[in-house]
């Protein structure tokens, strides 16, 4: 699949494309210059015959290459012929082209507006046309009102639908590493653009699930600051504290001095608030540091490599407790819940995860895990000693990496024969806990049950 980038894109096919098939009309008319002439004594005799010569009413085709060819270099007399072409002709076969020659002569001329307007006709034309939606997004998210930045925020999600549905099979000529560092950048570049959106309509929880995937598939500083800025909104001083620290030291490179700053500036002000004193800041932006380059925090991204099945992992408990070695659970029923510290909806879903599991207790074919996905795996001890879930807790360990979890809450239930039987990702409180019941069930019945019943 192509990469979808939205810092690459390049309007195409404008007027140099607009103009190939008048200019092959008009090559015509130069290659049959002999026939002309030789219907020119034709017309002198119906002349002199006293026949008036009737005038030959242009084409649309014609007519479309006149309105380019008054307007020269001049973009906007280029609009306003264009323009008047399409009035004349709403419904052109050529209005795409016309289209994307508008939004380049509009861009060009600063005309943020207009170039808007037809972006967005292009893409109800070709929903499927990335560029120029990556386009229009960039646009409505610049200069649209609410109801733009709301239609932006459904193109974003239109481009995630195509990301997932063209990244799907692995090109032959990428390896697995490339390609899924491919479908995760474009992935986490457009949850950037749309967790903007989703801030600037205020619609907070949503902006947070796309920042946390987006920093979970490729850590960033957009992400990181964005979720400070969701924290001291949601008055949680040291997460914010977190956030800002990983967004100060991952952007090295990615953000300009003034950026910088003004990150560093934030920093400041929440952990004030947080211990009355800048004493100890210093040290914990080098922990942070140390936690993003070295990554002694996410020791589960190194565990269990070249590990093909699930019951080829060994996951550590978070609490105290030997591993636990999955090969010795083979042929149980795996109810595995993907989560971290940092994500709300994990912590509102535990719960109804906890009492899907007491109806199971007596169930010693069916195990029920809490797998961490934290990078910073200090977090997860404070949070348990808040939450006391009752299901083991373990860390994941590169088996997130295995079922390619990309979102949280994420849960599985894996069958006796190691298939997934039922996939959730994100969290529907009406249905999670009888959809979730019904496929333990259905794994625990034998193949031949509904077969037998009959």
């Amino acid at each position: 699949m192509r990469s979808v980038s939205l810092k690459s894109f390049v309007v195409l096919c404008a007027v140099p494309c607009l103009l190939s098939g008048s200019v092959r009309a008009a090559s015509g008319r130069q290659q049959g210059g002999d026939k002309k002439d030789a219907a020119a004594p034709k017309q002198a005799q119906a002349s002199k015959q006293g026949q008036t010569p009737v005038a030959k009413v242009p084409t649309a085709d014609e007519e479309l290459q006149q309105a380019i060819d008054s307007a020269g270099n001049d973009r906007a007399a280029l609009v306003r012929n264009l323009e008047a072409f399409l009035k004349k002709y709403p419904d052109a076969s050529q209005r795409t082209r016309i289209y994307r020659a508008l939004v380049e002569a509009s861009l060009q001329l600063r005309d943020a507006a207009r170039a808007m307007q037809y972006a967005e006709r292009i893409v109800a034309l070709s929903p499927d046309d990335m560029s120029i939606t990556l386009l229009t997004i960039q646009l409505l998210e610049r200069n649209g009102d609410e109801a733009g930045i709301r239609r932006a925020s459904n193109y974003a999600s239109r481009v995630l639908e195509f990301v997932e549905r063209n990244s799907a099979e692995k090109s032959p000529k990428l390896s697995k590493e490339q390609w899924e560092n491919d479908r995760n950048r474009d992935r986490m570049s457009v949850l950037l653009v749309r967790g903007r959106l989703y801030l600037k309509l205020r619609e907070a929880s949503k902006a947070q699930a796309d920042f946390q995937e987006a920093y979970f598939l490729s850590p960033n500083a957009e992400a990181a600051e964005r979720l400070g800025e969701i924290a001291e909104m949601n008055k949680e001083p040291l997460m914010a504290i977190q956030q800002y620290a990983r967004a100060f030291a991952l952007s090295d490179n990615a953000k300009s001095g003034a950026e910088r700053r003004g990150v560093r500036q934030k920093l400041g002000n929440v952990w004030r608030l947080a211990h009355g004193t800048d004493d100890g800041l210093g040290d914990y932006l080098l922990r942070t540091y140390d936690e993003l380059t070295v990554r002694p925090g996410a020791p589960h991204a190194q565990r269990n490599t070249g590990a093909k099945d699930p019951y080829d992992y060994t996951l550590r408990r978070a609490g105290d407790g030997p591993p636990l070695v999955l090969a010795q659970e083979r042929g149980k029923i795996l109810v595995v819940n993907f989560w971290a510290t940092w994500c709300g909806p994990c912590r509102a879903m535990e719960p109804m995860f906890e009492r899907v599991a007491v109806e199971f207790d007596q169930a010693r074919d069916v195990l029920f895990l809490d797998a961490d996905c934290d990078e910073d795996e200090s977090l997860v001890a404070p949070y348990l000693a808040e939450v006391k879930p009752r299901s083991l807790v373990v860390f994941a360990d590169g088996l997130d990496r295995l079922f390619a979890v990309n979102s949280f809450p994420t849960v599985l239930v894996i069958d006796r024969e190691g298939k997934i039987v039922y996939r959730a990702e994100g969290f529907g409180e009406d249905s999670f806990e009888a959809s979730l019941t019904g496929a333990i069930r259905g794994a625990l019945s034998p193949p031949n049950a509904a077969a037998a019943s009959q």
